[in-house]
């Protein structure tokens, strides 16, 4: 292979991946900070979103007002209302009277918006990071750049329990995978780990026929029962730029609690898919009356998994009695969702990044890591702060409320209006409150 040319470019923020949140960024500066030299690195050659979850019939948990630019910046070009409109389809979605997009839909907007921005490079991996006199220096796959600022969104990496790393493979994986390769699970035993989102989303598919007809199909959760996601308008406050705002400045163990607390406000599963799965549940088996080749298995925390040829034992442990169940399966599908991981790349700055208690980056309120370099170069970091701003942190609803702070603390001025009248709700004690709307 020739060697590849050294292009040399200078920007004022540089960011590391090119997901929703990262993309934002860029649609927001390429629309309203047009001054600000920035550029997006993104290994894979084209924009997709998990695209390894795009099943059929699954849909985001916000609303399409919840973009990459709307919420603070509705003239925005690059808003999903002008999507559907320069796709021609504006009347059809308004009569459709979706509440939620659909995951497939949410993938194509962001590609539409990837394609229209310069700054957004794909296909161009950062290999390494480092820091000198003049600030960071990104060694890529098609050349180096030089940056003063660097915004962090590459994502969380899918998480295993550690007893299935060892077994890993296309018998057993993480539901982020699911939809890479066709798949046939017609006469096979399924079992899914993990009674979230994803997991609903995989249940009611496989229970479908998407992947074939299973012999048996079983749903694990440790949780209680399958919960719905808690999105009743005042749990929705949770997810607003004031309550974030005053969630930063708690004491550390009050967030921590707070976060748990909170749980169901975020990873829940939608009220609609918990409906159409148990409509489709009595249709099958009470109505037709199919023998029970499906169950769902509440209060059952997966503890071990051995292969016994041709497939695994999955053993649980009962969340009430404590017994051990073992299930039998030939295909183990773990929904157990993603955990935080700093990239290779950024190996020559990890030690001088401060970490939490879980090993996490530690944010400032504009979302930068704190670490011991030069106050003049920074690095934010995006879906990395759910313990210092709170369980909307890594979900679309405020991605473009975090956006607009970050370019308004790179900047050094304020591009976007970020002020916000009082809600219904008063969360910090007055005396506190009144200092705080005065501080911002």
């Amino acid at each position: 292979m020739p060697d590849r040319p050294i292009h040399h470019g200078a920007f004022d923020l540089a960011g590391l991946g090119a997901g929703p949140f990262n993309l934002s960024i860029a649609a927001l500066a390429d629309s309203h900070v047009p001054t600000l030299r920035t550029r997006f690195f993104e290994r894979r050659e084209t924009l997709s979103w998990h695209p390894g979850m795009l099943l059929p019939d699954t849909h985001l948990q916000t609303g399409f007002l919840k973009d990459l630019v709307t919420a603070v910046a509705p003239d925005s070009p690059h808003s999903f209302l002008n999507y559907l409109v320069c796709h021609r389809r504006f009347y059809r979605f308004v009569n459709a009277e979706l509440p939620t997009l659909s995951r497939a839909e949410f993938s194509d907007y962001l590609r539409w918006v990837g394609g229209r921005l310069s700054s957004v490079e794909t296909g161009n991996a950062v290999r390494e990071v480092r820091l000198d006199l003049h600030g960071f220096r990104l060694s890529c796959d098609h050349g180096s750049y030089r940056a003063r600022h660097l915004c962090l969104g590459t994502g969380k990496a899918p998480w295993l329990p550690p007893f299935a790393e060892a077994l890993h493979g296309p018998q057993c994986l993480h539901a982020a995978e699911i939809a890479h390769v066709e798949r046939d699970f017609t006469g096979q035993r399924v079992a899914i780990v993990g009674g979230g989102q994803s997991g609903a989303d995989i249940f009611i598919n496989a229970l479908r026929g998407h992947w074939g007809r299973p012999a048996e199909l079983n749903w694990l959760s440790r949780r209680r029962n399958f919960q719905p996601l808690d999105e009743t308008a005042f749990t929705n406050e949770y997810f607003t730029p004031e309550y974030t705002r005053g969630f930063h400045g708690l004491p550390e163990e009050i967030r921590e609690r707070e976060v748990a607390a909170q749980k169901l406000a975020s990873d829940g599963i939608t009220p609609a898919a918990l409906q159409a799965l148990y409509r489709e549940l009595y249709h099958r088996f009470d109505v037709l009356g199919e023998p029970r080749w499906a169950r769902l298995l509440p209060h059952r925390s997966a503890v071990e998994l051995r292969r016994q040829r041709p497939g695994f034992h999955l053993t649980t442990e009962h969340g009430l009695s404590g017994e051990r169940e073992t299930f039998d399966a030939d295909v183990v599908i773990f929904a157990t969702g993603f955990c935080s991981r700093l990239p290779e790349c950024l190996a020559p700055l990890a030690g001088r990044l401060e970490r939490d208690a879980r090993s996490e980056l530690v944010l400032g309120a504009h979302f930068e890591a704190r670490w011991d370099g030069p106050a003049s170069h920074r690095l934010y970091a995006v879906n990395a702060g759910r313990h210092s701003h709170g369980i909307a942190e890594p979900q679309l609803s405020l991605m473009a409320w975090r956006s607009a702070t970050i370019l308004n603390h790179a900047c050094g001025r304020e591009v976007f209006d970020l002020g916000d009248d009082a809600g219904p709700i008063v969360w910090q004690p007055f005396v506190e409150r009144d200092a705080w709307a005065r501080a911002i």
